[in-house]
C-alpha cells in the first residue's frame, strides 16, 4: 500500500510556513504500514494541483492532501477537485449543522461564505471536522482513494486519528511496520558505518539500516514489514543488539527518543537531579528539558546569566576571573558550572559560554567559541568549541554538545 502527500498553499513555498503536516501524516501512516511513495508542495494554482493529482494518480494507492479548503478566494482545492473529478456541488446538511453549531457558540453571525463550506463535491463523502468548519472529504476514483483534509494541523490530525486511519486499517489488509532505533551521540555517521560495516553488508534484502544525522548526534534505524511468518521481529532485535554492542560507546539511548528525554530518562531512574547555567544559549538547554512532561522531577531549573553582574550573584563567578579571563574562559565556564552545582543544590549541572554571533567575535575568540563545563560532585569536565557563524546553528551546537558531555559524565561511575 502507496501513499503520497501533497500539500497545498503559497504560504509554504515562499516559507512563511513550515510544513509540519507532511512530517506528522507521514509518520502516522507509516505506524499502519502504510509506505508514503512522496510529499509535494503545490501553490494555489489551478492547473499546478490538476498535475500534481493526474501524476499522483499513477503512483499511489491512497493521495492525502492537505490545505486549501478556507473560506476566502485564495482556498481552490475543493473547486479544484471538482474540476478533476468532472462533478458537481452539494449542500452536506452535516457539514452545514456543524458550521452553524460553530457560529453559534461564538455568537458570530453565519455568512454566506462560510455557508459555502458546507458544499462540497457531488463524488465525496464527507469527513466530520469536529475541530473546523472546513469538512474533509473522502473520494473514490478508478482505484484509487483521495483524502482531502484542513491545512490547519490540529484540525488534521484529529480528522486522521479520528476517521482517516482507522477507515484506511478497516478497508486493507496492512502489514505490520516494525522499527528498532539507537539514539547515538559524539560520532559522525561515516565513522559509525565503517564500525558496523560487516553488520550492515549480513542484513538481508528486507531489512533496512538507516542513518538519521542531526547536529552532534546520529540515528541508526533497522526497518522492516512483517512477513506471514512472523519471524521479523526476532530478527532485527537480533541485528540491533548485535550494533547496540559494537557501538556502545556512543550509545545514549536504545529507543527512539530525543537526547534530552534520554538524559531525563537516566536520571529519573537513578533518582538525580540536574540545574544549569546558561549563557550563549539563552535558555534553550532548559527550553529542551522542560517541552518533555514529568522533567520537574529531574529538572531543578538554572540561570540565564548574561551579565557579568549576574554570573557572579547568581553563580558566584568571581569578579577578578571575569576581569581577568573574560566571560567566554575555561576559568569562567568552570566558576559557572560549580556554581550551579553548588547554589542550585542538585546532582549534576551544565554550564554554557560563548559567542554565539553574528557580531562580538575578537581576533582570539571568534564567533563560534564556546566554553561548555558539566559537573557532578568531585568531577568537573571542561571543553572549548569553535562552531561557525552562524547563531542559531551555534546555539543549537552548543545545546548538542552539552547534552553530549553531560551523557558521558552520567557513564562515569567513579
Amino acid at each position: 500500500m502507496l501513499a503520497e502527500i501533497i500539500t497545498i498553499g503559497d504560504e509554504i513555498l515562499i516559507g512563511q510556513i513550515v510544513d509540519t503536516n507532511s512530517a506528522w501524516m507521514a509518520t502516522r501512516l507509516n505506524s499502519v504500514g502504510i509506505r508514503v511513495k512522496q510529499i509535494s508542495s503545490v501553490s494555489d494554482d489551478a492547473d499546478h494541483i490538476l498535475t500534481a493529482l493526474a501524476e499522483t494518480h499513477k503512483r499511489a494507492d491512497v493521495i492525502l492532501i492537505t490545505g486549501g479548503l478556507g473560506p476566502t478566494k485564495d482556498d481552490i482545492t475543493k473547486k479544484t477537485l471538482a474540476q478533476y473529478f468532472n462533478v458537481g456541488f452539494k449542500q452536506d446538511d452535516g457539514a452545514l449543522e456543524n458550521v452553524r453549531r460553530i457560529f453559534a457558540r461564538y455568537n458570530r453571525p453565519l455568512l454566506d461564505v462560510n455557508i459555502k463550506q458546507a458544499h462540497v463535491p457531488e463524488n465525496c463523502e464527507v469527513i466530520p471536522n469536529n475541530n473546523g468548519t472546513a469538512p474533509g472529504m473522502w473520494f473514490e476514483h478508478e482505484g484509487k482513494i483521495y483524502i482531502s483534509m484542513p491545512g490547519v494541523p490540529f484540525e488534521m490530525e484529529y480528522m486522521m486519528d479520528e476517521t482517516v486511519i482507522p477507515r484506511l486499517e478497516q478497508r486493507f489488509k496492512l502489514p505490520k511496520v516494525i522499527h528498532r532505533t539507537i539514539l547515538t551521540v559524539g560520532e559522525g555517521e561515516s565513522f559509525l558505518a565503517e564500525r558496523i560495516a560487516d553488520i550492515e553488508d549480513s542484513l538481508p534484502a528486507h531489512i533496512k539500516l538507516a542513518y538519521l544525522p542531526k547536529l552532534g548526534q546520529v540515528r541508526l534505524r533497522l526497518s522492516g514489514y512483517e512477513d506471514a511468518g512472523g519471524t521479523l521481529e526476532q530478527e532485527i532485535g537480533d541485528y540491533y543488539k548485535l550494533i547496540v554492542d559494537r557501538v556502545k560507546n556512543v550509545v545514549v539511548a536504545e529507543d527512539d527518543v530525543a537526547l534530552e528525554k534520554a538524559i531525563l530518562n537516566q536520571l529519573t531512574e537513578r533518582g538525580q537531579t540536574l540545574s544549569v547555567a546558561e549563557s550563549c544559549t539563552g535558555g534553550y538547554i532548559s527550553h529542551l528539558f522542560t517541552r518533555h512532561p514529568g522533567s520537574s522531577a529531574v529538572f531543578f531549573g538554572g540561570a540565564v546569566s548574561y551579565s557579568y553582574e549576574l554570573k557572579e550573584s547568581l553563580l558566584g563567578v568571581k569578579n577578578e576571573t571575569l576581569w581577568q579571563h573574560g566571560a567566554v574562559s575555561e576559568q569562567t565556564v568552570t566558576e559557572m558550572v560549580e556554581g550551579a552545582l553548588l547554589n542550585f543544590k542538585s546532582d549534576y549541572a551544565i554550564a554554557v559560554t560563548g559567542i554565539a554571533g553574528p557580531g562580538g567575535g575578537l581576533p582570539d575568540k571568534p564567533v563560534g567559541t564556546v566554553w561548555i563545563g558539566v559537573a557532578k560532585c568531585g568531577k568537573t569536565v571542561v571543553k572549548k568549541f569553535t562552531f561557525g557563524s552562524k547563531r542559531l546553528q551555534n546555539i543549537e551546537r552548543t545545546a548538542i554538545a552539552a547534552l553530549g558531555m553531560l551523557n558521558t559524565l552520567l557513564q562515569d561511575v567513579n
